[in-house]
């Protein structure tokens, strides 16, 4: 199983210039590859390599390894922007929004991430330093810290290349690793069932209900607070919304790690395998005032679900995902549906056998018995291959 773990480096003032002109110096590169490769049609690196690898180590002075990075980093995203075309994410062929993302070359962002691999970055774990290519020439013993056990993995497991990355001021590496699966549960003793909300970001059929009210509230709180220093637009309200850029979406990941660590753990200790609901295109099914569509796009379903799936795939607790349809109105002791089950947000009453409960605990008991169900017709595991760790 592939792991992308993200250790944070502690660059000095002097290392941290050097990393940021090499940044700049690769992107600047890439970017101009991508021009070519756009203008020439030449958008495999054999192709593109004949027509920019001796003019990228000569005008930005980068290295063999270096250069070679810039032109794949081009063509790798062209190929990604082919994917989401085809697959219909930049809107139809003919679109503005199509025309406008296939109408030009690629641009990568000044500290966009850089691909490094053994032969430009070397580790010593024994004392948490690095030694790393840059344009002023090989920089030795930039430490690095991170939490103890994503480090032992690191130290470990780690493969490939890493990438080296500049967020907010702040210098990481996303170390690709590569760790052993575990013996997986072939015979699970059930399904925890988990239902996502907005108002309860997850319930479990366990009894666990994880409310969404903090959450919510804050994101109201930095949602006005952006609106407020947008109409100002003074140099200083720009400079305030550039340090709060972010915020709100760290905020909801870290909440989904937490989160997704408790169920995970959760099924493991107990035997038992995770059901999930498949939302996938409730955006464009749910039709909604203006107000409830601001906040059904800022709920985060899926990154939750697949934080989810990816710690049960280390512990290779089973993950199935079931149709969510009716789940929030069927009862979950004789299965009765009914629109009148449901008569408010957090209340389920059984018009048929007057079965009562929290209505997102009874909908997470449906998911538990679709899981389960799904699972003895043959379902196979859904929890993915490739996982990041934050």
């Amino acid at each position: 199983m592939k792991l992308v773990v993200r250790v944070k480096l502690l660059p000095t003032p002097e290392q941290a210039v050097a990393l940021e002109s090499t940044l700049r110096a690769c992107n600047e590169a890439a970017t101009w590859a991508a021009g070519v490769a756009f203008a020439e049609k030449a958008m495999k690196p054999l192709a593109l390599r004949k027509h920019t690898y001796q003019q990228i180590k000569a005008r930005w002075g980068l290295g063999a390894q270096a250069a070679q990075h810039a032109i794949k980093k081009s063509c790798d995203a062209y190929t990604t922007l082919r994917a989401n075309l085809r697959a219909g994410n930049h809107g139809k062929p003919g679109s503005k929004r199509y025309e406008r993302a296939s109408g030009k070359p690629i641009a990568f962002r000044e500290r966009a991430a850089q691909p490094y691999d053994d032969r430009m970055l070397s580790w010593r774990h024994e004392d948490h330093t690095v030694s790393i290519w840059t344009t002023s020439g090989r920089m030795k013993k930039v430490a690095f810290t991170g939490e103890a056990g994503q480090l032992a993995v690191v130290a470990a497991h780690r493969r490939g290349e890493s990438e080296l990355l500049c967020r907010g001021g702040q210098w990481f590496l996303l170390v690709t690793c590569d760790v052993a699966e575990a013996e997986p549960n072939t015979h699970p003793a059930g399904f925890v069932g988990v239902d996502l909300g907005i108002v309860n970001i997850a319930t479990t059929s366990t009894g666990i209900r994880h409310s969404g009210r903090h959450l919510n509230r804050r994101r109201e709180a930095d949602r006005a607070l952006r609106s407020k220093l947008q109409k100002k637009g003074t140099k200083s309200a720009k400079r305030r919304a550039r340090k709060h850029a972010g915020r709100e979406a760290r905020r909801a990941r870290d909440i989904n790690h937490k989160i997704s660590k408790r169920i995970a753990a959760e099924a493991q200790r107990t035997g038992r395998g995770i059901a999930l609901e498949d939302l996938g295109g409730i955006r464009e099914r749910a039709r909604l005032r203006k107000p409830q569509r601001v906040t059904l796009h800022s709920w985060s379903f899926h990154q939750l679900g697949s934080f989810i799936a990816y710690k049960a795939k280390r512990a290779w607790v089973p993950v199935v995902h079931v149709d969510p349809a009716y789940t929030s109105r069927e009862c979950s002791r004789c299965h009765h549906i009914a629109r009148a089950n449901r008569p408010s947000q957090a209340v389920f009453t059984c018009g048929s056998c007057g079965f009562a409960e929290h209505a997102d605990h009874n909908a997470s008991h449906n998911i538990s018995h679709r899981g389960w169900y799904a699972w003895v017709r043959g379902a196979e595991s859904q929890a993915p291959a490739l996982t990041l760790i934050a």
